[in-house]
């Protein structure tokens, strides 16, 4: 099963995967591939998979990504190769990405992979908040690029399967470890 969490910049997507990892068995993060230099806090292979601009565009040429898109001025993408090694080795894959990939993904391989899309929203003005308190320190420039994308962000809800309004940690991740176990029992669901 891929659990798709999605939500704009500073919504807690990676706090909320983190926490997810801890608690429940069998979870695991699939991190994107990126261009973009690897910050204080990011640790490689388990935040993000890091390569140069040069090895993510042979990427792309060479079809090693399901989907991939140009977000805050980087590449990010997903491989199929980590992807489908998780998913036949029976993990739950909880995998934090925006809205392009989501939709990318959906259209990729919803005939073949049971997923799950998960949209956290956070009110514009405690996002903003949220992203100068970031301990990666955004520069002003870095904000109001987050902050540009947050409309468009919140017009692509109507994809997912759960919205959460994201303001208390606790009461999210125990929400979310409830869709998971809920959607993972549930079986050959018909409507």
């Amino acid at each position: 099963m891929l659990v798709l969490l999605s939500g704009v910049s500073g919504a807690g997507k990676d706090t909320i995967k983190k926490q997810l990892i801890a608690r429940m068995n069998n979870v695991e993060s699939l991190p994107s591939y990126t261009d973009r230099a690897p910050r204080a806090n990011d640790v490689p292979g388990v935040t993000y998979n890091f390569v140069s601009t040069e090895e993510f565009e042979r990427m792309i040429k060479d079809g090693e990504l399901y989907e991939y898109s140009v977000h805050h001025e980087h590449y990010y993408g997903t491989s199929k190769k980590l992807l489908n090694e998780k998913i036949n080795n029976g993990k739950i894959i909880v995998k934090d990405i925006e809205v392009n990939g989501v939709e990318n993904l959906l259209k990729l391989l919803k005939d073949d992979v049971k997923i799950v899309t998960i949209f956290l929203r956070v009110p514009k003005e405690q996002l903003k908040k949220r992203l100068e308190k970031r301990v990666d320190k955004l520069d002003i420039k870095e904000i109001q690029l987050r902050l540009n994308r947050f409309d468009y962000e919140e017009s692509k809800i109507s994809m997912y399967d759960y919205i959460i309004k994201n303001n208390d940690l606790e009461k999210t991740v125990q929400i979310i470890m409830t869709i998971i176990n809920n959607e993972y029992n549930l079986k050959n669901p018909e409507f």
